[in-house]
C-alpha cells in the first residue's frame, strides 16, 4: 500500500527540517508541538523510515529526510503559486521577487525600478544581487520569479531572453600598459566578487589566450573592493566599461579595450519555463522591453 501523506503533512515536514525542531516548527505553523510531533511520527511509519534523527537541541534530517526534502518544497511552492495563479486577474499585485547582478543593477535598473514601482503601488517588488551561479539556482528552485544574469544560459528548465548588451572591459593598474603586457605573466592574480563571478570565466579565457592557464584568484564582496584592489594592483579585474568611469577619472585604474570577440555579452532575463507568469512579472517585462531594444540596437 502507498503512503497516504498529504500537502499538511510535507507542509510540517518542512517546518520541522528547516528550523530545526518540532516546537520551533509548531511555532511558525500556529499549532501545538504535539500535534506536529504526531504527524511526523506518522508519516515516518507510513514511509517506514526515520526522516529526523532526535538531537539534544533539537532534530536533522537522515538520509531519508534530506532525499524527501526538495518534494516537499516543491509541492509547498507549487500549492501556493497555484493559489496565487487562481487569484491573478491580470492587475499586477503582491510579491514579486526577482534578481539581479551587481553591475546590472547599478548600470541598468535603476530608472526602469522606479518607474515599475510607481506604475504599480500594489505589488511588493524584492530584488536580490548575486552571482550568475547563484541566481540560476534560485530560480531553479523557485525562490526567485526571475533573474538578470549573464549569458548565454542553455537549461532544458530555463527559459532566457537577451536583454541587455555589455562591453566589458580589462581593468589594470596603471603599471599593465596593455592586455598583451600579461602575455606568459606567472604572478597574475585576477579580482572577482565571489564564487560564482559572471565574468571569472570570460576573464579566465582572455588569460588564457594569452598564455596564463592558472592565475591565482582573490575574491571580494563589493564592487568598490574589488576596484581598490585593482588600484593597489593586487590584480585585475574585467567588468563592464560603462561601470568604471568615476574610477577612471580618479586616475587610479586604467581601462583596456579588448577586441570585440572578448569583450561583448549580453545579460539575459531567466524564469522557469513551467512556472505561472504572473501579471506582476509581465508588467515588469513589459516595461524593460523599451530599454532591451535600445541596448541590443545599440550594436
Amino acid at each position: 500500500m502507498f503512503p497516504t501523506m498529504d500537502a499538511a503533512d510535507l507542509r510540517i515536514f518542512e517546518a520541522v527540517a528547516r528550523l530545526g525542531g518540532m516546537g520551533r516548527a509548531a511555532e511558525a505553523l500556529h499549532t501545538v508541538q504535539s500535534n506536529v510531533t504526531a504527524r511526523i511520527r506518522q508519516l515516518e511509519q507510513e514511509l517506514g523510515t526515520p526522516l529526523f534523527r532526535r538531537l539534544p537541541r533539537g532534530v536533522e534530517p537522515t538520509a531519508a529526510g534530506r532525499r524527501l526534502l526538495p518534494y516537499a518544497r516543491r509541492v509547498a511552492h507549487l500549492l501556493d503559486e497555484a493559489r496565487r495563479a487562481a487569484l491573478d486577474d491580470g492587475t499586477p499585485q503582491g510579491p514579486l521577487v526577482i534578481g539581479a547582478l551587481e553591475t546590472t543593477v547599478a548600470l541598468r535598473l535603476s530608472r526602469p525600478l522606479a518607474a515599475y514601482v510607481g506604475a504599480y503601488p500594489a505589488v511588493d517588488l524584492t530584488l536580490r544581487t548575486g552571482t550568475t551561479c547563484e541566481l540560476i539556482e534560485q530560480v531553479l528552485d523557485d525562490r526567485l520569479e526571475g533573474a538578470f544574469v549573464c549569458g548565454p544560459v542553455a537549461h532544458p528548465d530555463l527559459h532566457a531572453t537577451a536583454v541587455f548588451r555589455e562591453e566589458l572591459a580589462l581593468l589594470t593598474a596603471p603599471a599593465i600598459e596593455s592586455p598583451d603586457a600579461l602575455t606568459g605573466r606567472g604572478d597574475v592574480r585576477i579580482v572577482v566578487l565571489r564564487a560564482g563571478c559572471s565574468y571569472r570565466q570570460r576573464l579566465e579565457e582572455i588569460l588564457l589566450r594569452r598564455g596564463i592557464a592558472a592565475p591565482r584568484i582573490l575574491e571580494f564582496g563589493t564592487i568598490e573592493a574589488l576596484l581598490g584592489c585593482v588600484a593597489a594592483n593586487l590584480g585585475i579585474t574585467l567588468l563592464p566599461g560603462a561601470l568604471i568611469g568615476l574610477v577612471t577619472q580618479q586616475e587610479r585604474v586604467v581601462v583596456h579595450t579588448l577586441p570585440p570577440a572578448e569583450a561583448t555579452v549580453d545579460t539575459v532575463f531567466i524564469r522557469r519555463r513551467d512556472a505561472h507568469l504572473s501579471s506582476a512579472l509581465a508588467a515588469f517585462l513589459d516595461l524593460m522591453r523599451p530599454a532591451q531594444a535600445l541596448s541590443l540596437a545599440a550594436e
